[in-house]
């Protein structure tokens, strides 16, 4: 965030700055999205809904989990909220308490500790590196499990590493969690985002125990550009799904109404601008994932999912925040330093943005390195 302000701070001065630090596509809300919305203004939709979202929503992202994921939720197991990130904040305060433990693999997306906190619970934070492709290993997760942990928290794909773990490591992640009796907060909201193979396999498919063991939390904001309408959803057991429904209708009641009828359309309607996104991602990551590893003092391991790299930075001599700084300085590149996401050593680049942004920022960077 202190990033952030400074390059829109510069910005207003004049300045060229060239921002990694976006976390959502570069692209436009598919049209047929934002008229179906557009429609449900019109026709004066703009009323409460129920607190848990809206039945036609709540059976859309059913048929979902269905056809993408082989899982059958009923309706009444869904939650739909005012973004992933709410869906997140909702879970901990559904299932967490004082003296619970909250298992985080980092690098984690920053807001997950905190949440952990805002619930009570204490955040238990288990490292891992560029050597494992940043994937918490079941003997790493078994040995850390204790009889007050409560949730064990996966993103795959991740925000900021972009490491997506194997259906064989998903399941073998899930199979500890079920033999512990842990809960597991499955953060699949790049789902989508794919590349060089990599295959995406929800932790809840595996068996009904793990779906039992599971709360999975969604949203539409990256796989289609909705990062400002505000529409995440949870599938949970359904004394989960009934709890967070209780605080959520105690805390901001439901989603906007009409971003929800764009939402249906977004979950039912044509798909197609996926795979447009994914060639020019995947270019993108390609050309940045080359430019970073050629730079001395900098490696990288490439993203299978989203739209980030985590390169890392510890040839340079200096820690995330300094590095950023520096670059951001000197240079005028923003990126995200990588004690954000806990790990020092790295910062986090994002590629969801143009081509020539990305060519002319790395250049940027290439100077910085050579110039230290």
């Amino acid at each position: 965030m202190a990033i952030t302000a400074k390059a829109k701070e510069l910005r207003a001065a004049g300045e060229d700055v060239i921002g990694f630090g976006a976390g959502e596509p570069d692209f436009d809300t598919p049209q047929h999205i934002k008229d179906a919305a557009a429609q449900a203004l019109a026709d004066g939709f703009t009323k409460y809904t129920p607190a848990s979202g809206t039945p036609e929503l709540r059976q859309a992202a059913a048929e979902k989990f269905a056809a993408d994921n082989g899982l059958e939720y009923d309706p009444a197991q869904i939650i739909v909220s005012c973004g992933g990130k709410h869906s997140c904040y909702n879970v901990m305060m559904a299932v967490c308490q004082p003296g619970d433990e909250v298992i985080i693999p980092a690098p984690f997306w920053l807001s997950y500790p905190e949440m952990a906190k805002l619930a009570g619970a204490t955040p238990v934070i288990l490292e891992t590196t560029d050597e494992t492709e940043f994937k918490l290993t079941p003997d790493q997760l078994r040995e850390a499990i204790t009889d007050k942990t409560r949730v064990v928290i996966l993103n795959s794909p991740s925000n900021p590493t972009g490491s997506v773990y194997t259906p064989d490591e998903t399941k073998a992640i899930g199979d500890v969690c079920v033999e512990k009796g842990v809960l597991i907060m499955s953060d699949e909201i790049y789902e989508k985002l794919l590349y060089g193979g990599a295959e995406f396999k929800s932790v809840a498919s595996f068996s009904a125990e793990h779906q039992a063991h599971t709360i999975i939390v969604h949203g539409l904001a990256k796989a289609y550009s909705m990062t400002g309408w505000r529409i995440g959803f949870t599938a949970a057991p359904l004394p989960i799904a009934k709890a967070i429904g209780a605080i959520q209708s105690h805390s901001t009641s439901n989603p906007t109404s009409f971003a929800q009828s764009g939402a249906v359309q977004a979950l039912r309607g044509p798909q197609d601008h996926i795979g447009e996104w994914l060639a020019h991602f995947s270019k993108r990551r390609d050309y940045a994932y080359g430019r970073l590893n050629a730079m001395d003092g900098i490696s990288c391991v490439n993203a299978l999912g989203a739209f980030y790299l985590f390169p890392n930075i510890s040839g340079s001599g200096m820690k995330s925040g300094e590095f950023c700084e520096r670059l951001l300085a000197e240079q005028k590149v923003a990126a995200v330093p990588g004690v954000a996401f806990g790990s020092d050593d790295y910062m986090r680049i994002s590629y969801a943005t143009s081509m020539e942004n990305i060519e002319k920022g790395l250049d940027r960077l290439e100077a910085f390195i050579k110039g230290l």
